[in-house]
């Protein structure tokens, strides 16, 4: 029963979390603690289910026409050292990761009001966006997780790019930091589970679903509240079971 519930839970996950461009290894987190699993088995499990959702978001969200090198490089460039050093770095994160949380609810409070993209864009400093890129890929590390929850709302509160362009860099954003913040758990003698393998069927066919429809279907408007959602649960995940 627990292993239907877990995989009723990934499938919900991963399709709300690809339709906004992200690769949901927060819910799946909060999914795997719910459903009593350790954190030798959740860590490196969220980070194989997010490579393979955030793989096939990239690829859906390019392939509809959202993505932008420019805009992506400066913030990857930084992130994914980074982000492999949260990841090999084992570090008590009981003040972090509240704060973090409070953050990401601010932030889901603010997209529940936005309704459509505002009328002009202007793409962030270089310098600004790699520096940021380096946080963003060391809170990544550290959370386990590829990134996008602390990216996305960047790109958009800060008025750096549309909608579904955000969730189109975040996309490949999250899938590098995400190989990267597996190879510095794989490095500190770590190992995948099986059961990753197991989930990964459910994801898969979840996040190619999410993915389409958020990149050819559903309207900012939609896509917004989802993300929101999206944020709502990180945000009380990283808080109450961080």
């Amino acid at each position: 029963m627990n292993l239907a519930f877990l995989l009723l839970g990934i499938t919900v996950v991963a399709f709300l979390y690809s339709s906004v461009g992200h690769a949901g290894a927060s819910g799946y987190i909060a999914v795997m603690s719910l459903c009593g699993l350790t954190a030798p088995f959740i860590r490196p499990t969220a980070l194989i289910l997010n490579i393979l959702v955030a793989c096939i978001g990239a690829f859906q969200f390019w392939r509809a026409g959202h993505f932008s090198w420019n805009l992506f490089w400066p913030f990857a460039l930084l992130s994914v050292p980074f982000a492999f050093l949260g990841g090999s770095v084992h570090l008590a994160t009981w003040v972090l990761k509240p704060l973090i949380g409070c953050v990401l609810l601010f932030s889901a409070a603010r997209l529940f009001f936005r309704h459509c993209d505002p009328p002009d864009v202007q793409a962030p400093p270089r310098p600004v966006a790699i520096g940021a890129g380096a946080g963003i890929g060391l809170l990544s590390g550290l959370t386990g997780t590829g990134g996008g929850i602390f990216l996305t709302p960047l790109l958009l509160f800060c008025r750096w790019t549309y909608t579904k362009r955000a969730a189109a860099v975040s996309a490949l954003f999250i899938l590098v930091n995400s190989i990267a913040g597996l190879a510095g758990y794989l490095s500190s003698g770590q190992a995948v589970p099986r059961i990753a393998w197991t989930l990964a069927v459910a994801a898969v066919i979840a996040g190619t679903l999410g993915s389409y429809f958020g990149s050819r279907r559903f309207p900012v408007r939609t896509i917004s509240l989802l993300l929101a959602t999206v944020l709502v649960i990180a945000g009380f995940k990283l808080i109450f079971t961080g």
